[in-house]
């Protein structure tokens, strides 16, 4: 018995054929960054969303990978609220799209 095994892109939601992958692994990423940061302060959720301006309910989603309710945008103000700078940076004009990474 033969497996095929084939190389995925990198962006889990483009290899599932998703319509918005890209700000579907953006927000991914960002999410992960939010549960990093919140795990390590060792915050609990009723308290996290307080501090983050959301209500704990759409907090826990978010945790779970279930964001789609949730813009980018609040992501970025949530990690801010967390005490982190969020530099935008705008890359020199590359050949076809470019890219967006959470460093």
């Amino acid at each position: 018995m033969s497996i095929e095994i084939e190389e995925g892109t990198g962006n889990v939601y483009a290899d599932l054929g998703l319509p918005d992958a890209e700000e579907m692994l953006l927000k991914a990423q960002l999410a992960n960054r939010i549960g990093t940061l919140l795990r390590e302060k060792g915050w609990s959720q009723q308290h996290a969303a307080e501090v983050l301006g959301i209500p704990q309910p759409k907090l826990s989603m978010l945790l779970r990978g279930r964001f789609r309710g949730i813009s980018e945008a609040k992501m970025l103000e949530c990690l801010s609220r967390l005490g982190r700078d969020v530099q935008i940076v705008i890359g020199p004009e590359r050949q076809g799209h470019g890219q967006v990474h959470v460093v």
